[in-house]
């Protein structure tokens, strides 16, 4: 768990506010659930056998001797709020952004205490939902010039009868060939075999490429769904790859699940992942609803931005204009900062505190990032000026009425 600096905010403002403004323009509604739930909640929701709830969450009694969880996932907590507060009444497009925890070996782009942002949406049976949200994120990539590094990866599960049959004839196959698989496989062929498709022991995938393959086993429901999503994105220009293997490591997901990838930092990361989970709301205690949703790694996302050398210049400028006052001045130059913060509420504007010579205010003016110092001396304030001095461009500084500074700032 880390902290966050405030040299390092401005990138994860850039896109936190990039984020939220894209699902608003889509529809979306910002939710926000509590970061502690009754451990129940994730023992139902994402599945006993999973490693999130056999070896990552933190989970603790509290004074009253009941257990409770610090949220390792978003989904969860979601359809808890919108079956208690009756929101499935009608079609949902929810997101939210928040801090999940889970006790993991911590590594490149993950952290135990890290953060994500997440889309849900109930109520919509269609493949176009499926559809809208994967067109959503790619927008994302085109917004934030990553596009080129990450690519889209697609499979469907099915329904339960059909993943049932899969599971079965995974199981043979396996289990004629147990001595071959590693330690975590063999643990796995008899609580989750499914989760094997994903292992990344190099030995394990060699023997995986002679198992059955997952979409030969898809009910008729579940292959028109999938076949439709993919039409639905051919037509949108979104290019992707069906990986059969893709499963995800959550046991609520059938038909659609999907991952963006990227090898920008090393070996293959998942950057955003999801799918749909049509049957949760009604194991949940809701009725039946279907879903669909995603969650997005912040860490990993800023981590990219920062390697691909693709954020924004202007986040390393943290103020515009730096207020240097020398002598007895300090009425008047907060008088007239605060004038500037009224005329130009987009203004970032430090005003000096704490005295110095002329010289080290500047230097600190200098090393603020701003464009320009805004000068009051004694002078200035006995006749209501201030002199702008240009930092990042060659202009000979001048002295304006303080009257006319907000309209040579605007300018």
């Amino acid at each position: 768990m880390n902290d966050l600096l405030p040299d390092q905010s401005p990138v994860w403002q850039y896109v936190e506010s990039t984020l939220s403004e894209l699902f608003a323009r889509y529809g979306y509604s910002e939710i926000r659930t509590p970061y502690l739930e009754a451990t129940e909640l994730f023992s139902r929701a994402v599945g006993e056998v999973t490693d999130i709830v056999e070896k990552e969450m933190y989970t603790f009694d509290d004074k009253s001797g009941d257990s409770v969880t610090l949220r390792p996932e978003g989904t969860a907590g979601t359809v808890r709020a919108a079956i208690q507060n009756n929101l499935l009444n009608q079609p949902q497009r929810l997101w939210y952004f928040g801090p999940m925890f889970r006790y993991e070996r911590p590594q490149k782009g993950r952290l135990r205490q890290f953060h994500q942002f997440g889309v849900e949406v109930f109520g919509i049976p269609g493949p176009d939902i499926d559809a809208e949200i994967l067109i959503m994120t790619a927008r994302l990539w085109r917004q934030l010039g990553i596009a080129d590094s990450v690519s889209l990866q697609l499979n469907s599960l099915g329904n339960a009868a059909s993943r049932a049959a899969y599971r079965e004839a995974l199981v043979d196959y396996l289990q004629a060939r147990r001595e071959q698989l590693d330690e975590d496989s063999q643990r796995r062929l008899e609580r989750n075999p499914l989760r094997i498709l994903d292992s990344k022991n190099p030995q394990t995938q060699e023997l995986l490429a002679g198992a059955p393959c997952l979409l030969d086993f898809l009910d008729e429901e579940s292959k028109a769904h999938f076949d439709g999503l993919k039409a639905l994105l051919d037509a949108a220009g979104v290019s992707y790859e069906i990986n059969p293997k893709l499963v995800r490591g959550l046991d609520y997901y059938g038909k659609t699940v999907f991952e963006w990838v990227t090898d920008s930092l090393g070996a293959q990361g998942t950057v955003c992942a999801g799918g749909r989970y049509d049957g949760l709301v009604e194991q949940m205690g809701g009725k039946p609803t279907p879903a669909v949703g995603f969650g997005l790694g912040v860490e990993r996302l800023v981590l990219m931005l920062e390697t691909l050398g693709v954020l924004p210049e202007f986040l390393n400028r943290q103020v515009d204009a730096y207020l240097v006052a020398v002598g007895e001045v300090q009425s008047a130059a907060l008088a007239a900062a605060e004038r500037l913060r009224e005329d130009l509420p987009w203004l970032r504007l430090q005003a000096h505190m704490g005295g110095g010579s002329f010289k080290s205010q500047m230097k600190k003016a200098d090393k603020s990032g701003a464009d320009y110092a805004l000068i009051i001396g004694e002078d200035e304030a006995a006749s209501g000026q201030v002199t702008v001095k240009y930092l990042r461009e060659e202009q000979p500084q001048q002295t304006v009425a303080l009257e006319a500074l907000a309209a040579l700032l605007r300018e």
